[in-house]
């Protein structure tokens, strides 16, 4: 089984249009799941990832604010040159709580983490994480200054943001190479973006496709009619949108990645 790549706008890369978040290999406080879940042991999170391997995924999502996602992903991460990491900075989550940090120094120190926690000497993209005031960070902190000039680096192979509003996906697409937007059935504001950006021949990844899991709990009759695959209608409305390039979701269920991936082969 191998997953359809995509190229991610000009940057180059091509990336398995299902990407594998990672937010619940390392944090379950304060996130927004309908239930609650325990972390999974080292070996259930290598016996994923190699799993999502041979499925064809080859891209993983990650961030300093998914708790000990990134040191996890350093400990157990095989044949780093098989997959495109993508980081963030901007948010930090620390004693149960997130708080954020757009300046040039902590925008340097968080990337120089990420490289050491993942054990890498680039990372293949890293978003902006919005605290919603996506359009005052890209014009008034030293963030995007600051990245630009690590990607000269090489330490840094693409920029993008992962947005919270129109108004700075479509900053985002102008300025970046790629854009992180919320786009499901329940969710379309953001359509506008992934036009812009398309037309811009800019990246997209989407997040929150299946909306965080709320889509998809049996019971709610209007939002699940008898007989509809409420994942397979999310994936599907995500990756038939022209110009998305990716959807990002987060599992640590073995099932539910097969599930995923065969109900868009």
């Amino acid at each position: 089984m191998s997953l359809a790549k995509r190229t991610l706008g000009k940057t180059g890369l091509e990336v398995s249009c299902l990407g594998l978040g990672t937010v619940k290999i390392g944090r379950n406080q304060e996130v927004k799941y309908p239930r609650g879940f325990s972390l999974p042991s080292d070996e259930e999170v290598s016996a994923l990832i190699s799993q999502a391997k041979e499925l064809g995924i080859n891209f993983l999502d990650t961030a300093p604010a998914y708790g000990s996602s990134e040191q996890r992903l350093g400990r157990l991460l095989k044949e780093r040159q098989d997959w495109i990491i993508c980081s963030k900075v901007g948010e930090e989550f620390a004693e149960g709580k997130s708080y954020f940090d757009f300046s040039a120094e902590h925008t340097q120190r968080s990337i120089e983490r990420s490289l050491r926690d993942i054990g890498t000497d680039y990372l293949d993209i890293v978003l902006i994480h919005s605290d919603g005031q996506d359009a005052k960070i890209l014009e008034s902190s030293d963030c995007l200054e600051t990245l630009l000039r690590l990607k000269e680096k090489g330490l840094i192979r693409a920029v993008g943001m992962s947005t919270k509003t129109v108004e700075g996906g479509m900053k985002a697409a102008d300025l970046l190479d790629l854009v992180m937007v919320t786009y499901n059935p329940s969710m379309q504001d953001d359509a506008i973006v992934i036009d812009h950006a398309c037309e811009l021949q800019k990246g997209v990844l989407v997040k929150k496709a299946l909306n965080s899991g709320h889509d998809c709990i049996a019971g709610d009759a209007n939002k699940n009619p008898v007989g509809t695959n409420l994942t397979e209608r999310n994936l599907r409305f995500a990756l038939d949108k022209e110009g998305v390039t990716s959807v990002i979701v987060g599992t640590i269920n073995p099932k539910h990645l097969l599930e995923n991936v065969e109900t868009i082969q």
